[in-house]
């Protein structure tokens, strides 16, 4: 199981509400059920507009992304969805990285949901499942902007093993916050006392996925038709903005544009995030 005890599960979940009653924004829930497990859906903004569906990343839920673009739903109607098997409300199944699974399930979130010409915005491992889902079936899909994507490159990984992996196992071994702020340090640009509070819990309460990540074969990437826009960190040390680059340019045919947020680390700050949702703005008309 994802959580390691009920306890957990209701601490990870008692954050989840506040974030969300933070928000301060009109929402709905939807709890779907998919072949997958249920997954948990929170809907902003007038039904009548473009859809954009909102990815988190690894560790994280639906609130918190929607934090980053609550402007989003201006001009979309945003279904924020929550990952399987990750601090959310959504259910507890970890699907196969190596296989479409993750695109499949996010085709029927979109098939379930009676949506067309979807507007994918996927962070780190969200971008991961945006672009499963474009290599599964591109179909219902418009456009993707993928922030720090996972499945392009991967960093050193000796690099992310003594700066990351090391102190995250001590501090889930000794639940000592030093670790976790050095963890923080790592892949924030800048973070606030919920992010940490959040991560904290989860590290300390949830059976996180250490295995190693895929990347995009050149065959599969030039088979996606649909434009795609990336934003590459320049100092994430987990997938390197300008290895990134390089290698986006090299395998799809249908890139856009590809943004090199300078100085950020692997989670944007604030006015990286202002940027990054401008352009998907621009892009709505």
């Amino acid at each position: 199981m994802f959580f390691k005890s009920q306890e957990g599960k209701s601490k990870i979940l008692h954050l989840y509400n506040q974030k969300l009653k933070e928000l301060s924004v009109n929402y709905s829930e939807k709890l779907l059920d998919t072949k997958f497990g249920k997954t948990n859906v929170i809907i902003v903004g007038d039904t009548n507009l473009p859809p954009l569906i909102l990815i988190h990343g690894t560790g994280g839920c639906a609130p918190q992304i929607l934090e980053s673009f609550l402007n989003l739903s201006s001009k979309y109607c945003v279904f924020a969805v929550d990952v399987l098997a990750q601090p959310n409300k959504s259910a507890e199944n970890r699907l196969d990285m190596k296989s479409l699974d993750y695109g499949k399930w996010l085709i029927e979130i979109i098939i379930k949901l009676r949506l067309k010409e979807v507007t994918l915005v996927g962070f780190s491992f969200g971008g991961f499942i945006s672009l499963k889902a474009l290599e599964f079936n591109e179909t219902p899909i418009r456009q993707a902007f993928l922030i720090a994507p996972v499945y392009i490159v991967n960093g050193n990984p000796l690099v992310g093993l003594f700066k990351m992996f090391l102190p995250l196992k001590k501090f889930i071994k000794t639940n000592n916050q030093k670790y976790m702020k050095k963890v923080m340090n790592v892949l924030f640009s800048e973070y606030d006392d919920f992010a940490l509070n959040f991560m904290s819990t989860t590290f300390q309460y949830c059976n996180m996925d250490f295995s190693p990540l895929p990347v995009i074969t050149k065959d599969s990437a030039k088979n996606i038709k649909k434009p795609i826009s990336i934003f590459a960190a320049e100092k994430d040390i987990l997938f390197p903005g300008k290895k990134m680059m390089k290698r986006a340019k090299q395998l799809f045919p249908s890139l856009e544009k590809v943004i090199l947020l300078e100085d950020s680390k692997h989670v944007p700050n604030v006015p990286d995030f202002k940027k990054i949702e401008e352009i998907i703005l621009y892009k709505s008309e």
